[in-house]
């Protein structure tokens, strides 16, 4: 259940969407209710609501002044309630990331459409956040091993010190270990071993990896198209492309744009 607070001065209003509405059908349960901003602000440090719905106009602390002052308190999606004559006074909660608005009186199916409407999105959220707790460190180890010997380059074999800089450098064109070994004139079987050895990867994880991290690099800048950054980090394919990245961060890119990025990310040098 999520929960909710109301933060009205006007008893009737207040007492209406509390008492006529059926909150549990919704996901909700009315947790809390405050008669003007100050009361609302507490409130909301203390009950830590998911939704909370306010009047603007109210004694002691508007209701904008309330969002604003409890914007460090926690995170929690708000809805105006408002009227005509206050929509343009209303507007200026724009910058507070205001869920919505609500005109007054309130209408029932509007206000059961935006809390649908909520309660996906924070349920969402919840899941992905979720995942990204259950999986960042696993992400950040399989990626840690990977920066120590891309960056450092402190392999005490030189074959391997100078492949792994050849994947750092050309990591978008096309590479085989086959072709590697052959520029610095050694068995592809040898060159492998010795890898495996010295960072505990084969060849085709290290190149994964590095190719991957640049990836992440690009999908947080959000300026090319996914498709785009597989072609730019050397995916001859989209679909083998999307296959990595699931395999390694346990979602696939197009949700990783969705969910806003992970942490996991250290830009290749």
């Amino acid at each position: 259940m999520l929960k909710v607070l109301i933060v009205e001065d006007e008893d009737m209003i207040r007492k209406g969407l509390i008492h006529t509405l059926d909150w549990t059908s919704m996901g909700c349960i009315i947790v809390g209710e405050a008669r003007n901003g100050q009361e609302g602000l507490e409130k909301i440090q203390e009950l830590r609501p998911d939704i909370v719905f306010t009047d603007i106009i109210m004694p002691k602390m508007t209701g904008i002044q309330m969002l604003e002052a409890a914007k460090s308190i926690g995170d929690f999606k708000s809805i105006i309630l408002t009227s005509y004559s206050e929509f343009e006074y209303a507007q200026k909660a724009i910058n507070l990331k205001v869920y919505g608005y609500l005109l007054k009186p309130v209408d029932e199916e509007a206000l059961k459409n935006i809390v649908e409407k909520m309660r996906r999105e924070i349920y969402e959220q919840r899941t992905y956040s979720n995942w990204l707790e259950k999986t960042k460190d696993k992400s950040e180890i399989q990626l840690s091993n990977l920066e120590i010997y891309i960056e450092r380059q402190e392999a005490s074999n030189p074959y391997v010190e100078k492949t792994l800089s050849i994947i750092k450098t050309n990591y978008n064109h096309k590479l085989t270990i086959e072709g590697i070994a052959e520029e610095l004139g050694v068995s592809s079987s040898y060159l492998s071993r010795k890898l495996k050895e010295e960072t505990s990867q084969t060849f085709l994880e290290i190149l994964h990896k590095c190719r991957l991290q640049k990836a992440i690099e690009l999908l947080n800048e959000g300026t090319h198209k996914v498709y785009e950054i597989s072609d730019m980090t050397g995916f001859n394919e989209y679909k083998h492309f999307c296959q990595v990245f699931k395999k390694y961060t346990g979602i696939a890119p197009t949700e990783f744009v969705k969910g806003e990025g992970l942490l996991i990310q250290k830009p290749v040098k």
